[in-house]
């Protein structure tokens, strides 16, 4: 169904191969969901939809040849059509089509390195869904950078800060603002340079850059998110943070 074009070769290709037939899905279910909906006539075979790198999409059968040269979407999208609310109908072709999205860049991305992979998700995981834009499902407002040397002086600056400044400026900096110091009420040892490094209160891992991290308001320590399994998207709702340790002692 691809025609035999050359494949992308690199992050940003794979990329724009995801984007176009993203593009082409979302038109297929938004745009063009009338023509859409009548190509998907139940009294014909297993038929696909297909989203092409241009842009544009194709409802069709499978593919003959075994194996194929890529990924096949979900088969017999049509076969439903007439059983399920339209957009229940809908929704469920769109997380399919997401799901074959993924498929497609990371068969294109199988040689890639960890990395390389790591940035290829990071780029795709910045789009809202095929499923997000078909139901119309909110989107977690993304935070604006803040200018690390002046998230520095809100977290640093005030060691009683409230959770919202801890979590908000970790959630939005965090690849450029390094957590607070721990501080001491005496001066460290000239020779104990490490004396103030900031760990995690829970793997006791030293700050990573590229690591979300949240503060505890009532400790005052630091912890991974992974650690206490904290998304960036869950604290966006924690008005106040309490770890593990300080949420166990309020309950005895």
């Amino acid at each position: 169904m691809e025609g035999g074009g050359i494949p992308p070769r690199t992050v940003e290709e794979v990329f724009r191969d995801f984007s176009g037939r993203r593009a082409g899905m979302l038109k297929a279910l938004t745009e063009d969901v009338e023509d859409f909906y009548r190509k998907c006539d139940p009294e014909k075979e297993n038929l696909c939809l297909y989203g092409y790198p241009d842009a544009t999409w194709e409802v069709d059968l499978p593919a003959e040849e075994v194996p194929p040269e890529l990924p096949e979407p979900a088969l017999g999208i049509n076969f439903a059509r007439d059983g399920m609310e339209r957009k229940d109908w809908l929704s469920l072709v769109a997380v399919h089509s997401d799901a074959w999205l993924l498929a497609v860049s990371f068969y294109y991305g199988a040689r890639f390195d960890k990395n390389e992979r790591k940035r290829l998700f990071h780029l795709i995981n910045d789009l809202p869904t095929v499923f997000d834009m078909v139901t119309g499902k909110k989107q977690v407002k993304e935070m604006k950078p803040i200018n690390s040397s002046a998230n520095s002086k809100k977290t640093t600056g005030n060691k009683n800060a409230t959770s919202s400044q801890k979590i908000s400026g970790k959630r939005a900096a965090h690849v450029e603002t390094k957590p607070p110091k721990q501080q001491k009420e005496e001066e460290p040892d000239e020779d104990d340079d490490d004396a103030g490094e900031t760990v995690c209160g829970i793997c006791a891992g030293p700050y990573g850059a590229n690591e979300f991290w949240i503060g505890c308001d009532v400790c005052e320590k630091w912890f991974h998110g992974k650690c206490v399994k904290i998304t960036p998207a869950r604290a966006e709702h924690i008005k106040q943070y309490k770890c593990p340790t300080c949420s166990k002692r309020a309950r005895t």
